[in-house]
């Protein structure tokens, strides 16, 4: 067995636990997802608009990820439309 082998063992117990917080707790994950998103565009005055969606679409659809790593489908995978971006100001 290989480092990279030993690490993923170690690691699984970590995911499983991950991916069962995001079941549980997604819909308040994507509303802080969307509140820091709102806080930092307001900082940077719109400047990273564009980025900040971005980023902001990209930790949505890993969460999804995560919460939907038991085989089940949701959004991302073609079943669902896609999240929205936050809102701008």
């Amino acid at each position: 067995m290989g480092l990279l082998d030993s690490v993923k063992a170690k690691l699984s117990p970590a995911k499983d636990k991950v991916s069962g917080l995001a079941q549980q707790h997604g819909d308040r994950i994507q509303h802080g997802i969307d509140k820091a998103a709102k806080v930092v565009d307001e900082k940077t005055k719109g400047k990273y608009s564009g980025t900040i969606q971005t980023g902001t679409g990209k930790a949505k659809d890993a969460m999804e990820r995560l919460a939907h790593t038991d085989g089940t489908k949701g959004p991302g995978d073609g079943s669902a439309p896609p999240a929205s971006p936050p809102p701008t100001s």
